[in-house]
């Protein structure tokens, strides 16, 4: 039983035209489908239907994220220990969601809504499956990030969400940050990858999402999306820089409804028996962003 990855993040939007043109034009995400009130869009070398659905609400937030499991029973096992955690669950029948199957879904102890899945409908990628090129069209619009990578969530209470997804979840510790009386300000867990992170709980309001992410091969393509995102206006938070945690190199900024995107590369190999890097809070700075050595309160308190 485990969690591999992250599958797809569901978010609401007041102007679907423009998140739309934002996404496939800035951003350079392929539209996958579209319907009355709903976009569904990914990445040129996903294989599955999707990895972001945009749905019109008059209020930007997010709705859920969804992980996949790594066998169909899982959804039953997991079903079991979430219950026993104290946390009711639903299932999501087949045919309620585009592009998957039955689903698992509950509240996670932060607040936010949770979805586990293994029947994704695998709609490949831009390259194909005989004598493929290694790399997309040369003329695909934006920053054309090849895949999303992991997501950052806010949690009031670090430790409980951290021992939620440890102990129900399986997820695995790679870093984490403490304060002065050794209480977890952050958490950054792996699943089945050997990221050092699929998701990330940093301390902050309940329900929150701080950011989700899209991985770039190499520093050179953090500096040319850098160039499109100042081309194109887009407002930038952080960077271009690098954090000490995850030691990726990165870029923050905010899509035009105020939802922070990242493009991020690099970090290390992650092994099952890796140990837990550990930073103190009087370190942080340089772990949250190791050029500046500051612990920006704008970015950890700007949340969606």
């Amino acid at each position: 039983m485990g969690i591999l990855r992250l599958a797809h993040v569901d978010v609401r939007t007041p102007d679907l035209d423009l998140s739309t043109a934002y996404y496939t034009e800035v951003m350079g995400l392929q539209q996958v489908m579209r319907t009355d009130d709903a976009v569904y869009l990914k990445c040129w070398d996903e294989e599955d239907h999707h990895s972001l659905r945009m749905r019109y609400h008059p209020r930007t937030g997010m709705d859920s994220f969804t992980f996949r499991v790594e066998a169909e029973d899982d959804l039953a096992d997991f079903e079991n220990r979430v219950e026993a955690y104290g946390c009711p669950t639903s299932r999501v029948s087949r045919g309620e969601a585009v592009g998957q199957g039955e689903s698992l879904r509950f509240e996670v102890p932060s607040g936010q809504v949770m979805e586990l899945v293994w029947d994704i409908e695998k709609t490949g990628n831009l390259l194909g499956k005989r004598n493929p090129s290694p790399t997309p069209p040369p003329d695909l619009p934006g920053i054309a990030p090849p895949r999303m990578d992991h997501m950052l969530v806010n949690a009031e209470e670090v430790a409980e969400s951290a021992k939620f997804f440890i102990d129900v979840l399986g997820l695995r510790m790679t870093e984490q940050v403490l304060d002065g009386n050794g209480h977890q300000l952050g958490v950054w867990l792996a699943g089945r990858t050997n990221s050092p992170h699929d998701i990330a709980i940093v301390n902050g309001p309940n329900g929150a999402l701080h950011h989700w992410a899209y991985w770039l091969d190499d520093w050179d393509h953090i500096r040319q999306a850098a160039d499109t995102l100042a081309y194109n206006g887009v407002q930038i938070d952080q960077g271009p820089t690098r954090h000490g945690v995850t030691r990726g190199n990165t870029i923050y900024f905010f899509d035009p409804l105020g939802i922070r995107n990242e493009v991020f590369t690099g970090g290390y190999w992650v092994d099952p028996d890796t140990e837990i890097l550990t930073w103190t809070e009087d370190n942080f700075g340089k772990g949250l962003f190791y050029y500046e050595n500051v612990v920006s309160q704008r970015f950890l308190r700007m949340h969606t």
